[in-house]
């Protein structure tokens, strides 16, 4: 008899590493139906509602990042981290599992150091163009590293490394939508130019406060704007925009991104590497502008990566402010750039990296 693998997919923290994870357990199971996956997140963060959203278990671990902003919050960091990594070791334990594969965020680092430890096959996915400290050190005993970018041999071991590009929901890469669909879903007109702006799962504060003041400019120039203001800001987006509702629709948070980039004529986005993967499936016009606090400012170097290729375009943090509404306006007018960045940005994108990453591991099973 043929017993089902068991497979441990840890990481979170948001969207940019839950998605990929659900898209790769999708794709474990379209490979073997009864694999038997068990999430391992954070406590309190979003996988904790999100994965079983979309039909999975999860167990979440007492572990809490390195606050950069407050030094001093992060005095009960080494305990936590000790008592995470004995929760990891109990779960582990627990399950059995045939191989633990790492997504990024908090929780992944504690499941990953005591699978190796244990001897169990692990899989990294890194996802960005710069992997971070914690990514770097499991990477030393991870059987394979499935990575989004080229280039990674300066932090990982060459013969570990596998190109695989990041994993996109399959609700984009099979979407079937049309663009009249899309536009009537979110009450806008066909014909008029349309940006979508978007943080990030939880928002982008430089983002938003770059917008709010230039709501008026929009509808004077006739440009229609689907905005995603993470929670936080969206009641003050919400009254903001109320005088403008025809050209400007604002949202907490988008479930159908796919009918989003559809709308949409051009894109205001983050440079995590989720928001970079669909981008580059959706073929889509983009303003970057990346988080600035992100470790090893990784975004800056993710969103370098398709500027350098003249696929997309980049305000720094710091400028969107005084920038980012006039680069906007004048990019959904500007039909060659907008043809240009369309054409550069189409060869990146990668609609199977989901499939690749679940046969990877898969592999690591004997």
């Amino acid at each position: 008899m043929n017993l089902a693998h068991r497979i441990i997919i840890a990481g979170g923290g948001t969207g940019g590493h839950i998605f990929p994870a659900i898209a790769i357990a999708n794709a474990i199971r379209k490979i073997e139906a009864d694999a038997e996956i068990l999430f391992v997140g954070a406590k309190g963060k979003m996988e904790m509602e999100k994965v079983p959203q979309a039909g999975y278990p999860i167990e979440g671990l007492e572990i809490a990042g390195f606050n950069r902003s407050n030094i001093f919050k992060n005095i009960l960091l080494p305990f936590k981290l000790l008592k995470s990594l004995r929760q990891a070791r109990n779960i582990l334990r627990r399950f059995q599992p045939d191989a633990v594969v790492g997504v990024g965020g908090y929780a992944s680092f504690p499941i990953l150091r005591k699978a190796q430890k244990m001897g169990i096959p692990t899989l990294i996915q890194e996802q960005n163009s710069y992997a971070g400290k914690s990514n770097k050190i499991l990477g030393r005993k991870a059987h394979v590293i499935c990575v989004g970018y080229e280039g990674m041999q300066s932090f990982f071991p060459a013969d570990k490394i596998l190109y695989t590009g990041n994993p996109v929901r399959g609700s984009i890469t099979q979407s079937a939508v049309t663009k009249e669909e899309a536009m009537r879903h979110f009450g806008l007109m066909m014909g008029k130019p349309t940006v979508f702006a978007v943080g990030g799962s939880l928002g982008a504060k430089s983002i938003n406060e770059a917008l709010l003041p230039r709501l008026a400019d929009f509808v004077n120039k006739d440009v229609q704007l689907i905005w995603q203001t993470g929670k936080l800001y969206y009641e003050t987006a919400k009254s903001a925009a109320a005088p403008y509702a025809t050209h400007v629709k604002v949202f907490d948070f988008i479930n159908v991104m796919d009918f989003a980039y559809k709308a949409a004529d051009a894109v205001i986005s983050r440079a995590g590497a989720l928001a970079i993967a669909e981008l580059c499936v959706a073929q889509k016009p983009v303003i970057f502008v990346p988080y600035p606090f992100a470790a090893e400012d990784h975004q800056t170097k993710n969103a370098e990566s398709l500027v350098h290729k003249n696929a997309a375009l980049l305000i720094p943090d710091a400028q969107a402010g005084a920038r980012l509404a006039n680069e906007a306006l004048s990019l959904v007018q500007n039909k060659a750039l907008m043809q240009q960045l369309e054409t550069n940005i189409a060869p990146l994108g990668n609609k199977n990296a989901d499939m690749t990453i679940a046969r990877a591991v898969l592999g690591l099973i004997k």
